[in-house]
C-alpha cells in the first residue's frame, strides 16, 4: 500500500493557487478582451447594460460550450451576465449534455424526474375486467 502523501505546506499551496489564477487570467484575457472590444457591453439574455466596476459581472459564453473554440470574429461568443451565464449552463446540463457531448440514448435515467410520466395510464378508462375484484383463493 502506498503511503499517503502529505498535502503541500501553506506556502506551496499559495504558490500553486497563484499560478492557477495567473493561468486562468491569461486565458480569459485573450478572448474576454476581444469579446468586450467586439460586442456592446450588454447581456445577450436579459439585456442589462454593464460599465465601470460592474463590467466584471459580464462574462463570455461559448455558444458551442467549447472553451478552446475562439474564432477571431467572435462568432462562438456571446456576452452574458454571471446570472444568465449560470442559467445557460444549467439548461445545458438538464438537456443531458456533459462536456459538450450528449448522453447516449437509453443510457441511464432522465436528467430530472418527471412526475407526470405515467399519468396517461392512470387516466385511461378501465375495462370491465379490471373493475372486478380479484377472487379469493386464486
Amino acid at each position: 500500500m502506498k503511503p499517503k502523501k502529505s498535502p503541500p505546506d501553506a506556502e506551496k499551496q499559495a504558490q500553486i493557487l497563484a499560478q492557477l489564477r495567473r493561468d486562468l487570467e491569461i486565458r480569459q484575457k485573450g478572448y474576454r478582451e476581444r469579446a468586450l472590444a467586439l460586442f456592446p457591453h450588454v447581456c445577450g439574455s436579459c439585456g442589462r447594460e454593464f460599465s465601470g466596476k460592474k463590467l466584471k459581472e459580464l462574462t463570455v459564453h461559448h455558444k458551442d460550450h467549447d472553451h478552446n473554440n475562439n474564432p477571431p470574429d467572435g462568432s462562438n461568443w456571446e456576452l452574458l451576465c454571471i446570472y444568465c451565464h449560470d442559467h445557460e449552463h444549467e439548461k445545458y446540463k438538464l438537456k443531458g449534455y456533459v462536456d459538450g457531448s450528449a448522453q447516449a440514448e437509453g443510457s441511464g435515467a432522465a436528467p430530472i424526474a418527471n412526475p407526470f410520466e405515467k399519468l396517461d395510464d392512470l387516466l385511461k378508462p378501465k375495462s370491465p375486467d379490471q373493475n372486478s375484484e380479484p377472487k379469493q383463493g386464486s
